[in-house]
């Protein structure tokens, strides 16, 4: 039984020591895993609050917004929308140049109508956010696509490629 125990331990530790190496071994970076750690930190000391944040995610041939998640929550977490522009119009519609603030975090005032909407492109459905307000928190911040971990551009991921926050 004692044996069989140090066994489990040690393959669970193996484990972890591999999950842990640097990508010349098939694993993830220190630069990489730092970034995410950092990441995370910051997310977790995120002010409660009656708003959301949002990381706009143009793609030209799509109509949706971006990614919206609750302060304190993980990107994973997060869902794409489609902005209802009934009472504030987003940040690049309002300056008139479509697509210049992707990749941008804001704060974003407003609130799911419940509602989800038909996105053609994509053949698919999201929920509606409807936009009240916004702040801009960031024109740079930290990557939450495994593309930008990797310094790929949102170019050479595809056109017609939808990534998902990690």
């Amino acid at each position: 039984m004692k044996r069989a125990l140090r066994f489990f331990l040690s393959t669970q530790v193996a484990a972890a020591a591999l999950s842990l190496s640097s990508c010349e071994t098939g694993g993830v970076s220190q630069g990489i895993q730092q970034a995410r750690l950092e990441t995370a930190a910051r997310i977790q000391s995120e002010a409660p609050g009656d708003y959301y944040v949002g990381r706009r995610y143009f793609k030209r041939n799509y109509k949706f917004w971006g990614y919206i998640r609750r302060p304190g929550q993980p990107w994973s977490t997060s869902k794409l929308v489609m902005l209802n522009e009934k009472e504030k119009l987003a940040p690049d519609r309002a300056q008139a140049s479509f697509g210049s603030d992707s990749n941008y975090e804001y704060k974003l005032y407003g609130n799911f109508s419940g509602d989800t909407v038909y996105e053609p492109a994509s053949n698919g459905f999201y929920p509606e956010f409807n936009l009240k307000n916004y702040e801009l928190i960031s024109t740079n911040p930290a990557p939450i696509f495994k593309s930008q971990y990797n310094g790929r551009s949102q170019a050479a991921v595809g056109a017609m490629t939808i990534e998902k926050p990690e």
